[in-house]
């Protein structure tokens, strides 16, 4: 692919994300295509069908997760690389609980990317717990469980901002 194709295909996928989260089903392939700045053909030609740009961005959304985790988790220490993982996976869910909303049903691609994202958290967790900086008790299942439950609440990000210090600090080793 050309590079100012790839350059198109990434804003489209970008504009996607923010469409999508925004309007859910609603959202549609024209308004990606004003938000990316390319034509409505230059979306039609990277996706044929709005499913297909679904899905793209979805798994590009995963991706960028699992990529940033693992930058993190060889750039900074352990805990400190769990900790913002965790937090921008939280606030970062109503984007992603939005696309997976619309995907008809996960395959492939997005399966893979899920998996790999998983893969990314599971080895923050084991380096946090090696480290001595997250309790060693905790599985990835667990975390995955937290990350749901403080994704799905609404209201005041003050408010989500303590409960995620709060569940942050119950994965401590003190905590243990």
């Amino acid at each position: 692919m050309r590079s100012d194709a790839r350059a198109n295909r990434d804003r489209v996928l970008a504009a996607a994300e923010e469409v999508f989260a925004e309007s859910g089903g609603a959202g549609s392939t024209e308004e990606v295509a004003r938000r990316a700045g390319v034509g409505i053909g230059t979306v039609f030609r990277h996706f044929p069908t709005k499913q297909a740009l679904v899905e793209a961005t979805v798994v590009r959304h995963l991706t960028l997760l699992a990529d940033t985790a693992r930058a993190r988790g060889e750039a900074t220490d352990a805990g400190a690389a769990f900790r913002e993982t965790f937090r921008e996976m939280v606030f970062g869910a109503p984007a992603k609980i939005a696309l997976l909303a619309l995907l008809e049903a996960p395959a492939g691609e997005a399966l893979a990317a899920a998996a790999a994202l998983r893969e990314a958290v599971a080895d923050l967790l084991s380096r946090g717990q090696q480290a001595g900086e997250v309790r060693v008790d905790a599985t990835v299942d667990e975390v995955y469980v937290l990350i749901t439950a403080l994704a799905n609440v609404r209201g005041d990000r003050a408010v989500l901002e303590r409960a995620v210090g709060v569940v942050l600090d119950g994965l401590s080793p003190q905590a243990s």
